[in-house]
C-alpha cells in the first residue's frame, strides 16, 4: 500500500502538476474519523503521513505549497476546515510537521474544503492546484462534481487532483468527476479498508 501512495501522490505533485509549473498548490488532507480505518493492518492516517514525508523530499522548493485540513479538530462539525500552512515556497518541512500533529476526528466536508482551498489560492487571479487526499465520501451535503463544474465554468485557472483510497464502485464517481471537470488527474485505490475502532 505504501508503494501505491508514493506513486499516486508523486504523480499528482510531480507529473500532472508540471503542466502548471508556477501554480501554487494546496494539499487538502482528510482529517475525518474514518482515517483510523486500516488497510492491510495499517491505519490509513499512518500511511498518508509516511508517504507525504517521502514525497515532499523532492517537492520543488520554489513552488508555493500549503496544507488545508478538515475534520481534524471537532466531531460532527461540517465547518471544521482550517488552513494549516499558507501556500508559500519552502514550506515542505512545516507542512509535514503540521500533518504529523493532526488529529482525525470528524466529518468529511470535502466539497467546502476544496472551495476554501481555491479561494485561499486566489485562483481567480493566478494558476492554482489542489490535491485532495481522502478515503471518504462527502458527509456534509456538498457536491464535489457540481463544484468542479462551477469552478471550470467560472473561467478560473484551477485544477483539482484526487488521491482516493478505501473506496470502490460508485463511491468513486463524485471524486472522479471533481478531477475531470477541472482537468485534473485521479489516483484511486479500490481496496475497501477494514473499519477500526478507537
Amino acid at each position: 500500500m505504501r508503494v501505491f501512495w508514493v506513486g499516486a501522490i508523486s504523480l499528482a505533485l510531480g507529473g500532472q502538476v508540471a503542466q502548471a509549473e508556477q501554480a501554487n498548490t494546496i494539499i487538502v488532507m482528510d482529517g475525518s474519523g474514518s482515517m483510523w480505518g486500516q488497510i492491510n493492518g495499517r491505519p490509513k492516517l499512518e500511511i498518508a503521513r509516511q508517504t507525504l514525508a517521502e514525497v515532499l523530499v523532492d517537492f520543488p522548493p520554489e513552488r508555493g505549497l500549503g496544507l488545508l485540513a478538515y475534520g481534524h479538530r471537532r466531531k460532527g462539525d461540517c465547518a471544521d476546515i482550517e488552513l494549516l500552512v499558507v501556500p508559500e515556497s519552502g514550506t515542505a518541512s512545516q507542512l509535514l510537521s503540521r500533518a504529523n500533529a493532526m488529529r482525525f476526528l470528524g466529518k468529511t466536508p470535502l466539497t467546502e474544503a476544496v472551495r476554501r482551498a481555491a479561494l485561499d489560492l486566489h485562483s481567480t487571479e493566478e494558476a492554482a492546484t489542489v490535491i485532495l487526499i481522502t478515503d471518504g465520501l462527502e458527509t456534509c451535503a456538498g457536491d464535489p462534481c457540481a463544484l468542479g463544474r462551477e469552478l471550470e465554468q467560472s473561467g478560473v485557472d484551477f485544477t483539482a487532483h484526487v488521491v482516493g483510497f478505501g473506496l470502490q464502485g460508485a463511491e468513486t464517481a463524485a471524486l472522479e468527476c471533481l478531477a475531470l471537470e477541472t482537468g485534473g488527474g485521479i489516483s484511486m485505490q479500490a481496496t475497501r479498508a477494514a473499519c477500526a475502532t478507537r
